[in-house]
């Protein structure tokens, strides 16, 4: 039975890595929310590169420091319509206020060699229905936080050619709590039970970078990240009694997230003293998923698992921006970005309410003196309408609606130093 609980915690688990639209943060509190990602692996602009590619360090003269913050904030809400016989409200904004931040230093060793270090958090939000939404049986709450800690060197053959290797630590946090139906087809009077899953680990992985400038305008840079897996194990926690209840109680669970591997070409053009053009393409390997744990069906007479296949398609992202150079103290920043879904409309649920994203985002640098630079940065994440109909097959419970209009903002600011 505790496999069977498993299967719905890791649906649970996922649910705070899709939020952004595309399923990876792209945010950390840096410039590059207002470009939506554009020339994220080419620009080298300022320490901040260590999280897109950190060969861009080979581009940063003496020591550098950056550090940000931003948050993060947005409407992810649930309308169920009439075919739905689970009671309950709709749960409101699922979406908490998000805070996040980052810090990033670079240092220049000598004409070739460079060293760096970043903090930073691009996996993870949180999510709360609250315990009394008609899909509290797929979800309450949940949460995931994954901080990259990311030391680098970078390497500059010439003029033209520079590579970086990373070595990417990863420290992650879940909370996870889910309703149990104590009371199927409404024979018995109980109220349900909850299950409630805490753990935290370390995962590993490694970023690979490279840039090629065939001329001083143009860099091409090429970014990939490794696949970290977390894992997490802890004894269930459930509130509630009853003889399933009761033997559930404190068996020790393992779940598995893992972050999948990712591959970035970006193009940094200048083409002229005040105007760049900037431009990504990203692929995120999420097909590897497949089956991704059981789901519990529970009727008066017992209860029925089954896999669930997550039927997870490769994501793929494309993006466009522009710099503006408008005075020798302002930089302005434009980007707009599209990003495919990881799952078809007839596979979304609850717990992964994914769809088609679009990015629009810009911001402003001022170069405050010759040591000093200060950026804010905005940008809107739109996945409109997602609607979701699933039906338990045990039970014929069913849960159907719509997230209407769903958005996400991020409102960020950074400042960098140079030594």
């Amino acid at each position: 039975m505790n496999k069977q609980l498993m299967g719905c915690l890791l649906c649970l688990s996922l649910v705070a890595e899709v939020r952004a639209g595309g399923i990876m943060l792209y945010e950390i509190g840096s410039d590059n929310a207002g470009l939506a990602n554009a020339g994220s692996a080419a620009r080298a602009q300022g320490p901040s590169t260590l999280a897109s590619n950190a060969a861009g360090m080979s581009y940063l003269d003496g020591t550098q420091v950056a550090t940000g913050l931003q948050l993060l904030f947005g409407d992810i809400s649930f309308d169920p319509d009439a075919s739905t016989t689970t009671t309950g409200g709709d749960g409101g904004n699922a979406l908490p206020l998000t805070p996040a931040g980052s810090f990033f230093v670079s240092h220049q060793i000598d004409d070739h060699w460079h060293i760096g270090f970043g903090f930073y958090g691009d996996f993870g939000l949180a999510l709360n229905y609250g315990d009394s939404w008609v899909g509290r049986y797929q979800v309450e709450e949940g949460s995931i936080v994954g901080i990259s800690m990311l030391p680098a060197v970078s390497y500059r053959f010439d003029d033209q050619w520079s590579v970086s290797l990373g070595l990417r630590a990863m420290y992650g946090a879940l909370r996870s709590q889910v309703a149990i139906n104590r009371s199927p087809f409404n024979l018995l009077d109980r109220a349900d039970g909850k299950l409630t899953f805490e753990d935290k680990d370390w995962g590993y992985g490694v970023n690979v970078g490279a840039i090629y400038a065939p001329q001083p305008s143009t860099r091409i840079g090429l970014a990939y990240t490794s696949k970290v897996d977390l894992d997490f194990e802890d004894s269930l926690d459930i509130d509630g009694t009853g003889p399933l209840l009761t033997r559930l109680n404190g068996a020790k669970t393992k779940l598995n997230v893992s972050v999948p591997q990712t591959l970035t070409l970006s193009l940094y053009q200048q083409l002229d003293s005040q105007w760049a053009v900037l431009a990504t393409v990203n692929w995120q390997d999420w097909s590897e998923f497949g089956e991704i744990g059981l789901d519990v069906d529970t009727t008066a007479s017992g209860t029925q698992s089954k896999a669930i296949d997550a039927n997870y398609n490769d994501t793929y992202q494309i993006a466009i921006g522009a710099q503006y150079q408008a005075t020798p103290k302002w930089l302005w920043n434009f980007g707009m970005a599209y990003d495919t879904s990881a799952v078809d409309d007839a596979d979304r649920g609850v717990t992964v309410p994914m769809n088609d994203t679009w990015r629009v985002g810009t911001g402003a640098t001022y170069h405050w003196d010759q040591k000093t630079d200060i950026n804010v940065s905005w940008d809107l994440i739109w996945m409109g309408d997602m609607s979701v109909d699933q039906t338990k097959s045990l039970s014929g419970q069913r849960l159907a609606g719509e997230f209407s209009s769903a958005w996400i903002q991020t409102v960020g600011g950074s400042v960098t130093w140079r030594f």
